[in-house]
């Protein structure tokens, strides 16, 4: 599994290069990155979530759903509330370091290790990562309560794609072939849209520039290490039925900086180079650091990697 797990990895930073390197050619401008972040985040992410429960409803998966979501709230009160201990004074590190790229990294390497069953378990930490994210983390941001857009948590796409992967997964009712191929087909752009996204925007940033920046270190060790080992001690505390869906949930909350810490950077006037710095080398630091933590909670889990 973990031979798996390493060449999605590679698989995936292939693609990030690839999306670099069309960004450097000019056939890919910033306008073109940012309509593809937002046709990741309005449409094929809340598919990933929708296609995740297009799943018959047994009384194991419900009971492993509530577990899942109580775990992956938990999870992100730790990862936020050790963000805010460490980063208190730095606004953006601090949501850089709180919030993981679970959807658009996280998801597609569940998927190659675990397939859908384990995706449908670990969505509900997407979705709350996105409330999350709207809320708490633009009050980190901005300090200003008013910028809080309860509107824009609602009409959440993420947030509307699990509501209606839950009817989906609750109405029994055979879902017909065409629609599970429309969702199925929409869902697996996840993977190669997302590194096309981070690539360009690795490309906007100096190369040197992201290895000379202290400070992206050090968001980059908390993001990494920090909250993903307390992370495992954390699940270890929770019984699950099967541990395999801990190293799931692990993989979403261990992932590198979310590339929302960019665009949230640009939209509300802050350090936008910096964050990017910290979504690069924080995500090329993952190479080495995520299946080296998928090991070490498989020996705790007795799970096999």
């Amino acid at each position: 599994m973990i031979t798996v797990l390493l060449s999605q990895i590679v698989l995936m930073f292939a693609m990030m290069f690839t999306g670099t390197l069309m960004y450097k050619t000019g056939k890919m401008t910033s306008e073109g990155a940012r309509c593809l972040g937002n046709i990741l985040i309005s449409v094929i992410l809340p598919f990933v979530v929708i296609k995740s429960f297009m799943t018959e409803c047994t009384a194991q998966r419900l009971s492993g759903l509530f577990i899942t979501f109580a775990a992956a709230l938990l999870a992100l009160i730790l990862s936020m509330l050790l963000s805010r201990l460490i980063f208190k004074s730095s606004p953006m590190s601090h949501f850089s370091a709180a919030f993981s790229n679970a959807g658009f990294i996280g998801i597609p390497l569940v998927s190659a290790m675990f397939g859908d069953e384990a995706v449908f378990y670990v969505s509900s930490f997407v979705a709350l990562l996105n409330i999350f994210q709207w809320t708490y983390g633009v009050f980190v941001i901005t300090h200003d309560k008013r910028t809080i857009a309860i509107k824009k948590v609602l009409t959440n796409p993420v947030l509307i794609g699990l509501i209606i992967g839950l009817i989906f997964f609750f109405i029994p009712l055979e879902t017909p072939e065409i629609v599970y191929s429309f969702v199925s087909a929409i869902a697996a752009m996840n993977a190669p849209v997302a590194m096309f996204n981070l690539g360009a925007y690795l490309a906007q940033t100096k190369f040197r520039q992201i290895f000379t920046d202290k400070h992206a270190y050090l968001v980059s060790l908390v993001r990494l290490i920090v909250i993903p080992l307390c992370t495992i001690a954390l699940l270890s505390l929770i019984p699950f039925q099967n541990n395999t869906i801990k190293i799931a949930l692990l993989i979403v909350a261990a992932a590198p900086v979310g590339s929302n810490a960019a665009i949230f950077a640009q939209i509300h006037n802050k350090d936008y180079q910096h964050a990017v710095r910290c979504v690069c080398l924080s995500t090329l630091l993952s190479l080495p650091v995520l299946p080296l933590l998928t090991a070490l909670a498989g020996a705790l889990w007795h799970v096999a990697i």
